[in-house]
């Protein structure tokens, strides 16, 4: 007998063993996705370097930009959000690796029966009141034969790494808007000082025109289409005088500080130290953080539909209590008082309501749509990383064009000061010559920032920042 009950147990504790040959969790492998004609351009090199690798630090040349991104990543709130998520999924992480071992509980118990029921299971024996004091410790352990707690962990591991890279899309995506933010206010400064030279140009013309008129050289039209077109820059210059207030707001914004003005160089003093050099598309899989998230987040769904899955086999548990139990105080603890069992169990799901095929549906579902949104957000990649280089690209072609049309209009302002004052123009073709090369002007520091901008967003796009 002793014998028979020693090979059950050996039977219970070594049938998992014995049963991983039917392991039924599936290996996650990466889906085939097309990434080869992602970025719809001609301009690939034939290696895979790609400036997104460079750092940032690498990257900008600036050093009052630098020092405003290191101190965004320290600072920012988002940031600091997003590391409260990897906090929260490394304790997820722990207790997927937890999973594993055997569950451990203890209790103590003290129990007086006043009464028991003369037709009860214990009424022939217990007539009297009776006391019952109880320390015990129970262990209990699942064997993983289908792979439910691996795949609960790989699911867990998944969801970690997943919000690490949340963290580095945040890094990216505000490396990206301090250095266009700060790029922007650049610019502004340049056009204010454009707006302040005409504005003083036109203070001097109708300081002279006024003095025309006096003489009788010219009419009252031409004093007031000066002063005219003197109001309209200095309204422009308040305008744009609003732009950069706003714009250092949204800079402090993501520095997490209060609004302030900012220390910082020109626009002519800008430059990038790496080659603008895309990588083959490919690269997006592995440098782009929300990409990485999008399919770490297939991954944790894939895992979940094996633990789904697993639900439908059944279930192999080994249980183990011992420890004092005594009907009187005094012999609680005592060897006497020792009890143990050990028990082996097999549950078998037969009928719930339904409750595990709808789960694995539902977890099939969500697998689907995981996988959906992994290829949208590759191909909104692709897309963000066509449009960025080619916003750079007709940046630098119109940059040659806007500035041969400053020249082109400087010297018409200066031609129609000289026909005026030889009477072969009328003063308002001097206005408008004057009013199209201000435009110009500005036109032309619009377009650098475009460069600049464009720069930026490319290197964003392609998964440039976090590094």
């Amino acid at each position: 007998m002793n014998k028979l009950i020693s090979n059950k147990l050996i039977l219970v504790v070594f049938l998992p063993l014995l049963l991983q040959s039917c392991f039924t969790a599936k290996t996650y492998e990466r889906p085939n996705v097309e990434t080869e004609n992602l970025y719809r351009t001609d301009q690939l090199p034939q290696d895979s370097i790609s400036f997104a690798s460079v750092s940032y630090q690498d990257l900008f040349t600036d050093v009052h930009l630098k020092s405003y991104i290191q101190k965004g990543l320290e600072n920012n709130l988002d940031i600091r959000i997003a590391l409260q998520s990897i906090a929260a999924a490394e304790a997820y992480v722990k207790q997927g690796k937890a999973g594993y071992l055997p569950t451990v509980n203890g209790s103590a118990t003290a129990t007086r029966t006043a009464r028991t029921s003369e037709n009860g299971q214990f009424g022939s024996f217990f007539v009297q009141p009776f006391n019952q004091f109880e320390t015990s410790g129970t262990a209990s352990w699942e064997a993983d034969i289908w792979g439910k707690i691996r795949s609960t962990k790989r699911a867990s591991d998944a969801n970690y790494l997943q919000t690490i890279a949340a963290h580095k899309a945040v890094k990216t995506s505000l490396v990206a808007q301090i250095a266009t933010t700060y790029y922007h206010i650049l610019a502004l400064d340049k056009q204010i000082s454009v707006t302040e030279e005409t504005i003083e140009n036109r203070s001097k013309s109708l300081e002279t025109i006024t003095a025309l008129k006096e003489a009788g050289l010219t009419n009252q039209v031409g004093v007031d289409q000066t002063a005219a077109q003197l109001y309209s820059a200095q309204s422009q210059l308040l305008d744009i005088r609003n732009l950069l207030y706003q714009a250092e707001n949204t800079l402090s914004i993501l520095l997490s500080e209060q609004p302030q003005i900012y220390s910082r160089s020109t626009l002519d003093d800008q430059s990038l130290a790496s080659e603008i050099q895309l990588g083959v598309p490919a690269l997006l899989l592995r440098n782009r953080p929300d990409i990485m998230q999008a399919e770490y987040n297939l991954v944790n769904s894939f895992e979940l539909t094996n633990v789904a899955r697993s639900n439908f086999y059944p279930s192999i548990t080994l249980s183990a209590q011992g420890g004092f139990q005594s009907l009187e105080f005094d012999n609680w603890i005592d060897s006497s008082s020792i009890f143990a069992n050990l028990v082996g169990g097999l549950t078998q799901p037969i009928f719930n309501g339904r409750k595990i095929r709808t789960a694995y549906e539902v977890a099939q579902v969500k697998q689907e749509q995981s996988l959906l949104s992994f290829k949208k957000t590759l191909l909104t990649a692709g897309k963000e990383v066509s449009e960025a280089l080619y916003d750079y690209n007709i940046a630098v072609e119109k940059e040659e064009f806007i500035s041969k049309q400053v020249l082109a209009l400087k010297r018409a302002e200066s031609n129609s000061e000289e026909l005026l004052n030889s009477g072969y123009l009328t003063y308002l073709d001097l206005l408008t010559a004057r009013e199209n090369s201000l435009n110009a002007e500005l036109n032309l520091v619009d377009n650098k920032f475009s460069q600049l901008s464009a720069t930026v967003e490319l290197y964003r796009s392609l998964g440039g920042g976090w590094q």
